[in-house]
């Protein structure tokens, strides 16, 4: 019989090498004729684990652990198989017993921030991922999920410095790339974002999350035209969406061009949040005549807008957790006739749900994405003229859908304060702002800002929003102002704010300036409801046609440009007319109140004509 502890050392051999079930035979030898061999059980058991049979890998760890109470490794691993079977209480006691008898193993102090970070408690994972380096200098994991969670933390540089370690030892990491290029994008660097984005794609093609991102941040590139953003999209669908189509079964709705028509609206978004914001004025003014019941999909934590958007449904599923082949089923199986995806390529999408095709009419809402989603699954694209005119349709693969009073419904928040007087008539100087996400703000945006400060003696500039007075945002907004020979204190940057903080400072700006070629959505409707008119320059894409629409909706398209220069004398002239600008200040509010971009039932009114319309031409088509 050999020795056992050189049949150890083969199996450990055959286990390094990933040949399980040679390693697993040479274990049971050991046990058969040492049943109560540490070693052999418990490396048996983490052989289990990776098999997937944690509950199996436990109880031989655990046994290893009662014939060798002192082994660190072991409470280490026995942990591990713990924490797959979702008993963390259990599992922080194992690595806790590791630290206890060995304070060096790196593996205990990485494992215990894991259980922290998805507990939500990254203060106190940052400290466990730090401890685990300052043993371990090269530890990639652990320098890896320190970058997560300072990210998670706001502490966005300190956070890609980590990444960027972590890539000079493995540049071949796509999820390293992937959350690089999310932290850039975060910190208002969208170009660096798309460089890492394509690194994670190159590593890993199949890389949908990553796939979905870069199609967000080409959205925010200067120069971008909408022919481009539609073949980019494209692409995407013929790697993801048309495999898909085998998968496609008919559909058994009752073919009634009249009857009620159940509607399902598909999003992470379902609360506080613009999504949110620009939908319940639709689902609190559809009249029980409007023929449509609503069903809401909903992947988030509730707050307190999701429980008013689910009263005014009248189903509601939460789906956290639930897979795409299990929502799609759930869809078809509650017959709703037309689907909602009001998501398109953000975060949490749920894209391969509708490719699966679960409803017989598939339409995308451009509320929480801009323009097309690329998807042959979906029938059709809502939205206004404004933000697709007509000639615009090849760069769309969804039909347009035109709604006659623009595409969205706005609820002014209410903890807006009133509006207040002019800043200009007790500041003896014009105060511009920004309240957009920094990566809107390129250097071209700068540099017409720049200008337009210049053409206004002494007047000041804001910039508020997240992120904004981080150190990469801060060098580059001073940078600018630099190069155009302005002072530093011609500028505020102000970051994260409560909303209702950041309504209130809309009281001391005179003119807000909107971001191009990625106009203001959401942004634009609050400044102007503050009383602050808002200068844009209207582009080629979806994205950079938002404000055109809000600005038209309310009638005040003489505050559009189509192009730099008259964008530039627009503020300039609007600055210098301090009579024109108070009186715009004072109206606003009301204008904007009685025109159709607050009117609910006119606009639920128009949704339910238009959503009418498609139904019929499908239920045409099935017939014919």
């Amino acid at each position: 019989m050999a020795d056992p502890q050189d049949t150890l050392r083969q199996a450990t051999g055959h286990h390094r090498q990933g040949q399980l079930d040679e390693a697993e035979a040479l274990y049971r030898q050991i046990l058969d004729r040492d049943p109560d061999h540490a070693d052999a059980n418990h490396m048996l058991g983490v052989a289990a684990c990776q098999r997937g049979n944690f509950q199996n890998g436990a109880q031989l760890i655990g046994k290893a652990i009662e014939i060798s109470p002192k082994d660190a490794v072991f409470h280490n691993n026995l942990g591990n198989a713990l924490k797959e079977l979702g008993r963390l209480d259990e599992a922080t006691a194992s690595y806790a017993a590791a630290l206890d008898i060995d304070p060096g193993l790196a593996d205990a102090h990485y494992n215990s921030g894991n259980i922290l970070k998805d507990r939500d408690q990254p203060e106190d994972a940052a400290k466990c991922y730090e401890r685990a380096l300052a043993i371990k200098p090269d530890y990639v994991e652990a320098r890896s999920n320190l970058g997560n969670v300072l990210k998670a933390l706001g502490r966005l540089s300190e956070a890609v410095a980590c990444y960027e370690a972590v890539l000079r030892a493995r540049p071949d990491l796509a999820e390293v790339h992937y959350n690089l290029g999310n932290t850039l994008k975060d910190q208002g660097l969208p170009e660096g974002a798309i460089e890492h984005y394509q690194q994670a794609i190159a590593i890993k093609p199949d890389y949908i999350e990553a796939q979905s991102n870069l199609l967000m941040a080409m959205q925010y590139r200067p120069g971008i035209t909408a022919a481009e953003l539609h073949r980019l999209h494209l692409e995407w669908d013929r790697r993801f969406g048309e495999p898909l189509r085998s998968t496609w079964r008919a559909h058994d709705n009752a073919r009634d061009p009249e009857k009620t028509l159940k509607v399902g609206l598909v999003s992470p978004d379902l609360g506080q949040h613009p999504v949110g914001y620009f939908l319940i004025l639709l689902l609190e003014n559809m009249p029980e005549s409007g023929g449509i019941e609503f069903f809401g999909y909903s992947d988030r934590d509730p707050d307190a807008m999701t429980e008013r958007l689910r009263a005014a449904t009248g189903g509601w599923r939460d789906i956290r957790g639930m897979s795409d082949d299990d929502l799609a089923g759930h869809i078809g199986a509650d017959h709703i006739d037309i689907a909602f995806d009001l998501t398109g390529h953000t975060n949490k999408n749920r894209l391969l749900v509708f490719a699966r095709k679960p409803a017989p009419v598939q339409v995308s809402w451009g509320i929480g994405y801009p323009g097309t989603t690329g998807l042959g699954a979906i029938d059709y694209l809502l939205t206004d003229v404004h933000h697709a005119p007509l000639g615009a349709e090849d760069f769309y693969s969804e039909k347009i859908l035109r709604l006659p009073d623009g595409k969205f419904c706005y609820e002014p928040p209410s903890f807006a304060p009133d509006v207040g007087p002019l800043p200009l008539q007790h500041n003896d100087f014009v105060t511009f702002a920004s309240f957009s996400n920094p990566a809107k703000i390129n250097a071209k945006v700068l540099e017409i800002w720049t200008k337009i400060l210049t053409a206004v003696p002494g007047s000041r500039l804001v910039i508020k929003y997240k992120g904004v007075d981080l150190s990469p945002n801060r060098e580059r907004f001073v940078a600018a102002l630099k190069a155009a020979g302005l002072d530093e204190d011609r500028l505020n940057l102000e970051g994260a704010a409560t909303h209702a903080d950041m309504m209130a400072r809309y009281n001391d700006i005179d003119i807000g300036l909107d971001t191009f070629p990625y106009n203001g959505g959401l942004t634009t409707c609050e400044a102007l409801w503050m009383g602050v008119p808002v200068i844009t320059l209207v582009g080629d894409t979806f994205a950079g046609r938002h404000s055109l629409s809000h600005l038209s909706t309310v009638g005040l398209s003489e505050l559009v440009a189509t192009d730099e220069d008259r964008y530039r004398n627009l503020a300039v002239d609007l600055a210098g007319d301090p009579k024109r600008l108070a009186g715009l200040r004072a109206g606003l509010r009301k204008h904007m109140a009685a025109s159709p971009l607050c009117d609910g039932p006119a606009f639920a009114g128009n949704f339910a004509a238009t959503l009418r319309g498609a139904w019929q031409t499908w239920c045409a088509s099935e017939n014919s």
